[in-house]
């Protein structure tokens, strides 16, 4: 097997989780009737991002790769505050 065919099921497999985040998330809204964003969401987006960056710097696509690194930092502080207690209202930040 070729090292291109080995990037291209990483760059695949990348996709195929990115993917993924869609799909948990429109299965989560239609049982809820409601547009819902579920924690799996934001792993799926982590661990697809993550995998699409390491494709994209092995292709050195500059655009990918800023794209990819900007969205990892909105993936792990969403799931900061997801993991962050909730403060009982009326309580000061």
């Amino acid at each position: 097997m070729s090292s291109n065919t080995i990037w291209l099921g990483i760059g695949l497999a990348g996709q195929g989780l990115f993917f993924m985040r869609f799909f948990v998330q429109w299965i989560a809204s239609e049982r809820s009737k409601r547009s819902v964003i579920p924690t799996a969401f934001w792993y799926f987006s982590l661990l697809g991002g993550m995998t699409l960056l390491t494709y994209a710097i092995r292709q050195r696509d500059p655009v990918f790769i800023i794209g990819q690194a900007t969205g990892l930092f909105i993936y792990i502080r969403n799931l900061m505050l997801i993991r962050k207690p909730a403060k009982p209202d009326g309580e000061p930040a």
